[in-house]
Order: structure tokens, then sequence, then C-alpha cells
């Protein structure tokens, strides 16, 4: 790690930005020292070359990896964002247009298509926002220059540099997340060495632009991850009164007669049924909507290892079997808005002299900034949260 030390101190102080001649050199001696290293992962001179000619560093990626947001989304926030009717309409458009792909992907490894295509929607928006970063110049920007990771990084430059040499996607396709995740599931460039398979027969594995590899790819890491075919993912339940928050929890898994007994109901008051085990989750505390959850979940769970993207991913799916959304209110007085609020709230703030952006729904430092002041005005505390009562505030 000695020849990333100087580098990665350059950046830190603050300096990198402000010389960026000196930036480009150490950058060029870090990116000759990784020439050896990928030889010996089996990437021939030429492959590296080709793959790293003419790139310089991104050091915005930086402040993107350093800046961590004060806003801490509600879990009531996240998924409204993420699961709207606008992402549901979008979703049952794509299921339409790729319903084969998604049938055999289904076929060939058990996995149910409404899953693959709500991880397709929550990881791009059904390929929309699949990122638009170049991936070498990211990842070799990270090992590079970033302040922790390096090695975690250097292995998935490594991959995408054997991605480029295999030739399964053109390297001028290979654009992504900041951090190196590319194509429409979101695949880390190892994962992609792992798990990505071809799904339209043409012999290449192209998650960029291949639609048919794409679900294909993540219906064999979901079979890889646990997905057992025919287990629902799990379902919203109502707990009795009494129930202890500490019984809860994804991997306190009990058969689902001893949460029978315990007076655990489907949400819509039927008994459970089913000879399996299952945990099960509050997300917003015991007052909150809770969900009874399967291995399935764990699958979906694994893709990105946090509860809420699960979530997000489960019940998209359910949404685009026609299924309802969740039924028991979020222990909130100041409800979420969908994308198409957030871009009316946008709108709005816009109108009022406040300099937000294009009005796209995302909540950027600008978006946020304004609504403090909004909220100040109204007497809330100012969190930057773009919720319901502020809306209404610039509504009126």
């Amino acid at each position: 790690m000695k020849n990333f030390i100087a580098p990665a101190l350059f950046v830190l102080a603050g300096f990198a930005a402000a010389t960026p001649a000196v930036a480009q050199a150490d950058f060029g001696q870090c990116l000759a020292s990784l020439r050896g290293q990928a030889a010996a992962k089996g990437i021939s001179g030429q492959a590296f070359d080709t793959a790293t000619r003419g790139v310089t560093p991104d050091l915005t990626i930086l402040d993107l990896m350093n800046n961590q947001p004060e806003f801490k989304t509600p879990i009531w926030d996240y998924l409204s964002a993420l699961v709207d009717e606008e992402r549901v309409q979008d979703g049952r458009a794509a299921m339409r247009q790729w319903g084969q792909a998604l049938a055999a992907a289904e076929a060939r490894f058990g996995v149910d298509r409404h899953a693959i295509a709500g991880v397709w929607g929550v990881e791009s928006n059904f390929g929309k926002d699949i990122g638009g970063r170049p991936l070498i110049q990211s990842l070799s920007t990270l090992v590079c220059y970033a302040p922790r990771r390096n090695e975690y990084f250097k292995g998935e430059l490594m991959a995408t540099l054997k991605i480029v040499q295999d030739g399964d996607i053109n390297p001028a396709n290979l654009r992504g997340s900041w951090a190196g995740a590319f194509g429409h599931t979101q695949f880390m460039p190892s994962t992609f060495q792992r798990l990505a398979v071809d799904g339209d027969g043409d012999g290449h594995r192209d998650i960029m632009t291949s639609v048919p590899d794409a679900v294909h790819s993540t219906a064999n890491f979901l079979k890889k991850a646990g997905w057992v075919n025919g287990l629902p993912w799990g379902y919203e339940v109502r707990l009795p009164s009494g129930f202890s928050a500490s019984l809860a929890g994804r991997k306190n898994k009990k058969p689902l007669a001893t949460w029978a007994a315990m007076g655990v109901q489907r949400i819509d008051g039927r008994p459970l049924s089913g000879n399996y085990a299952a945990g099960i989750i509050i997300p917003a505390g015991i007052n909150g909507p809770a969900f009874l959850v399967t291995k399935n979940f764990d699958a979906v769970y694994s893709y990105n290892a946090a509860e809420s993207y699960g979530l997000a991913i489960a019940l998209l799916g359910d949404r685009l079997k026609g299924q309802p959304g969740i039924q028991t209110a979020w222990p909130t007085d100041d409800p979420p808005l969908s994308r198409a609020q957030r871009r009316e709230l946008q709108q709005l703030l816009t109108a009022r002299g406040y300099d937000v952006g294009e009005p796209d729904g995302k909540i950027g430092a600008k978006t946020r900034e304004a609504i403090k002041d909004v909220e100040r005005r109204i007497g809330l505390e100012p969190r930057g949260r773009p919720g319901g009562k502020v809306l209404e505030a610039l509504r009126g």
C-alpha cells in the first residue's frame, strides 16, 4: 500500500485540486505500479495499456466518498421514492416489453420474475439511471487516492480490466456509479465476473446493453444467494398487543406456527399458514408496519446488505404483481412524498426564487437547503426533509 500513501494524503490535505499537474504525476506513477499487479492477475500489458491510455483522475469522487450527507433518510421517505405509482407503471411496461426474457430467466434459475424486475427497478429505474462515470477512471482514482478501502477498489479495478480483456462489454460502454457498480442491475465488476451469464445467446455477458443478460445474471445472483423457488419473500403482518420488539429480527426465524401461536396474523386478518421458518422485521419500530420475512428476503437483502433496500425490491415486486402496497401507517404526522410530489415541491421552490436546479425529484444539497429555509419559516426543525408539511406550505 505504500505506493498509494502519498497520493492519498495529498488529496486529503486538500491540495490536489489546486495543483493538478502534481496530482497527475502521482496518478501516472500509481498506474505504472498497477501494471505488474495486473499481469499477475492474467491481464496482458496490451490490455492494461489500452484500457488506461489517456485516463486521468476524477478527484470529485473523493468528495462523494468522504462527504457523508448529514441528512438521514427515514424508511418511509426511502420507500416512498423507490416504490411509487410512477415506478410501478414503468415496471409493468418494462415487464411487458421484456416479458420473454424475464420468463426465460425465471424458468432457468427458479427465481420469481417479479423479484428480478424489482431489483432492476430499484437499481436503475429499469435502465433509465445506469450511471455515467467511466469505470476505469473511477476505480483507478479510488485505488490511487481513496483514504480507505484501496485494496477493495484495486480488486474491482482488476475485475474491470478482465472484463475489457475478455471482450464481454465494449469498454466505451463501461460506465456506472462512482464506486464502480454498472449495468441495468448495477453489478460490481467482481460480482459480474462471478455471476454474470449470457441471457440472449450471443456468447457475451453484457449487462450494460442487453436486458436479457442483465435479468438472467440477476436471477443467477439471487439463486446463488439462496432463493427458494415457490417460497414467498414474506408479507406484511399485524402484531398482537404487547408484542416484544426483542423478538424481531431478520435472523430470528421461527416456524410460522410459533408466530401464529403468539397471535401474529397477516395484515388482512388471515392466519399464517405454511411449513417454513420466518423472521419479523419492524423497520420503523414497534408502532410502524411489520413484515414476516423468509430466506428469500435474505437472498434479496444480500444484494446490498440493507433491510430498507431489500424491502424496496420485495414491495416493488409485489406491486408489479398487482398486490397492494403497505397497509399500516408509518409512525409520522408528516407524510412522505412520491417522486412526482418531489418534483412538484422543487417546482414550487423554484417559483419562489430558490435555486434547486432541474426539478427531477432527486433531493440534492440545493433542494435540502431550500427546504430548510421553508421549514424555519413554518416553525419546523430545519432538517431539509421533503415531507408533506413543506409541500402543503408551498402550495399555500
